[in-house]
């Protein structure tokens, strides 16, 4: 065979220095597979990437140096990669991929690393702080609710505004009585409370009904 097509186009099956040409990556380590003895011994893929990448001997050093030697431990960290343009091989410039920030370390790691057989080079990662999982956001306690509630009971300034906020927060209101029958006993009662407040002792008798079968505003969410 002598067409030289094939050797020279980049794995695709693996990130490539020319991937990084727009700019650094940061990846999360989904497994490793280490081959020894082959020619790319170490395959690292990545979460939510078909692509592995594979790092050369120098940037292996560093995991090492930076996490130990056991590879299952690198699951779930993370790391920035790089193109440096100035990674030689065969004597030419031609780029190459290299780790600039890594996850799970206390501060910037400084290691001399081999830049040519007569010469190494001091090499820094410095400290990339982990991405913190997304968390559900917490709704109010019972205790948050019922504090919550009576406090627009008692800022209600008219009965249909006060029975307005009945009917919004009866979902409210049926949990909580599940959950913590005391504290919606005492939404109940701050209801009632403000609903006599409202009619005032001249509109007892003829105050017409606002609950299904009862004039109590909360008649319905207390059943």
């Amino acid at each position: 065979m002598t067409d030289m097509t094939a050797v020279i186009v980049p794995k695709s099956d693996q990130v490539n220095a020319d991937d990084l040409i727009s700019g650094p990556r940061t990846i999360r380590i989904a497994g490793v597979k280490v081959s020894p003895g082959s020619e790319q011994p170490v395959s690292i893929a990545i979460e939510g990437d078909s692509k592995v990448y594979r790092p050369c001997k120098s940037m292996a050093r560093v995991m090492v140096a930076a996490w130990g030697a056991d590879s299952s431990a690198y699951v779930g960290r993370s790391m920035t990669l790089y193109r440096d343009p100035k990674v030689k091989w065969g004597g030419m410039e031609v780029g190459g991929i290299r780790i600039a920030a890594m996850s799970d370390i206390e501060g910037p790691m400084t290691m001399a690393l081999t830049e040519t057989r007569a010469q190494r080079r001091p090499f820094t990662v410095r400290p990339l702080a982990a991405s913190a999982p997304a968390t559900a956001r917490k709704g109010p306690s019972p205790d948050e609710w019922a504090g919550a509630y009576q406090e627009r009971v008692a800022a209600c300034a008219t009965l249909d505004e006060l029975l307005a906020l009945q009917q919004e927060r009866a979902k409210g209101l049926s949990t909580l009585a599940e959950k913590r029958p005391d504290l919606h006993r005492a939404c109940i009662e701050a209801g009632t409370k403000r609903a006599a407040e409202l009619r005032g002792p001249d509109d007892e008798d003829d105050a017409e009904p606002i609950g299904e079968d009862q004039d109590d505003i909360f008649a319905d969410a207390a059943d």
